[in-house]
């Protein structure tokens, strides 16, 4: 991914732009076809010379066209006819967006197989589920990661749409207009470049197309973090229901050397911060003067390398935390009884309003044994066992209620919803 960034590939991008504009202008008998021999021939470039040019002229792309030309002789007084600086590094960008959104792609198929891999280890695992952090009723550790992979599926969905949005050419000179050029030479380069061709620019490709590739990167950054912010959780020393792989080795702590904690997941909390905090200047870049200023050049220049190899290292190292994540079942069937059997009362409710109490009623009663056992401790189950209007009309019923297993019944279905048949 950092490669895709280095001075060396984007001089070799523009390079190969200049290449395939020139070929076409020569089939349009724009340019005598030993321009584009010798561009072929001797087309080269030196970043240091580059560097020294623009230190004089003050303009990265003309020193990059000096130094071709220095590599090129006379013959490149045909290179760059007609064109504007912005039609090569806007389609460089896209060339560059579209290569790295290449890879994301394969981050997260990679995730994806191990989330599914995991889901369907995990996929009759009861554990608690929690709103607002507090017990609800118990689930299964599979659905948790089911849940991941649909999500982690809809975003392969977008950057596949937003690489299509992305990957645009414009070659159509100072104003986007082709006062002096021919749209065919547009199309021959974004042919070659395997871009699609701009509808219509300006003197740059219009903005909200990076707008929504960032705004992508930073949704799934923060999809990222959602599952981090699980792990970290989970790991807590009071829950202990799951934790990152710790070898044989590791550190936790300088000072106490019982620590086990869970860096790898706090190291994507704070990636994901990184990379949404790209997410406003690519929206601020949309509103340029005119046909075009220069205020996106220097924010484009920092949030597409960083953000790309930042989500690039994090969807990487969330792969690493759920491949060796430590799942640990016999807490998790721990911490559902630990309520005294709390998380039942949904089950109780609804089985008194089938027998016939009016909501509001089992509701009133079934809160009332909930919160003596919350505040005093002690079994649900045995408090409603000695309530004789429960027992009258659920008597029969109320073992069976405190099952988890129960929770579990739809598993399939969901499974089914997520990864098929």
């Amino acid at each position: 991914m950092s490669a895709i960034w280095e001075p060396e590939s984007r001089f070799r991008i523009f390079l190969e732009i200049e290449t395939h504009a020139l070929d076409a202008m020569v089939e349009l008998g724009l340019a005598p076809k030993s321009a584009a021999e010798a561009l072929r021939k001797r087309g080269g470039f030196d970043i240091e010379r580059i560097d020294a040019i623009e230190a004089e002229v003050k303009h990265d792309f003309i020193a990059f066209l000096t130094n071709l030309g220095e590599h090129v002789g006379d013959e490149a007084r045909f290179i760059h006819q007609g064109m504007t600086s912005s039609d090569v590094l806007d389609t460089c960008l896209s060339v560059q967006l579209a290569r790295a959104t290449d890879i994301l792609l394969e981050d997260i198929d990679r995730l994806l197989e191990i989330l599914k891999r995991r889901a369907f280890e995990h996929k009759t695992t009861l554990c608690m589920g929690r709103s607002h952090g507090i017990h609800g009723e118990p689930t299964s550790f599979g659905l948790k990661l089911a849940q991941a992979y649909a999500e982690f599926s809809r975003h392969r969905e977008r950057l596949l749409a937003a690489r299509k949005e992305i990957a645009v050419c414009a070659i159509s000179g100072a104003m986007g207009n082709f006062a002096h050029l021919d749209p065919r030479i547009e199309a021959h380069v974004a042919k070659q470049m395997g871009l699609s061709v701009e509808s219509i620019s300006t003197q740059v490709i219009a903005r909200d197309r990076h707008a929504v590739y960032f705004a992508l990167l930073g949704v799934a950054a923060s999809s990222i973090e959602r599952l981090a912010v699980e792990i970290r959780h989970l790991q807590r020393s009071e829950v202990g229901e799951a934790e990152e792989y710790f070898s044989g080795g590791q550190k936790g702590s300088s000072a106490m050397p019982h620590k086990r904690n869970p860096v790898a997941s706090e190291n994507l909390t704070g990636l994901a911060r990184l990379v949404r905090s790209m997410v406003a200047p690519a929206m601020e870049n949309v509103a340029l003067w005119h046909e075009r200023d220069i205020s996106h050049s220097s924010v484009e220049r920092v949030i597409a390398p960083d953000a790309t190899i930042a989500l690039d290292f994090a969807l990487a190292r969330l792969g690493d935390v759920l491949d060796g994540l430590v799942v640990y079942p016999e807490k998790m069937a721990q911490n559902m009884e630990c309520l005294g059997g709390l998380v039942y009362s949904q089950r109780v409710l609804l089985a008194l309003v089938g027998k016939g109490m009016s909501r509001e009623d089992a509701y009133r009663l079934v809160q009332g044994h909930a919160m003596a056992v919350w505040e005093s401790g002690g079994n649900l189950l045995e408090r409603l066992q000695g309530d004789k209007k429960v027992t009258k009309l659920i008597g029969d019923e109320l073992d069976s209620l405190f099952d988890p297993n129960w929770f579990a019944r739809r598993v399939d279905v969901l499974f089914e919803r997520v990864f098929g048949k």
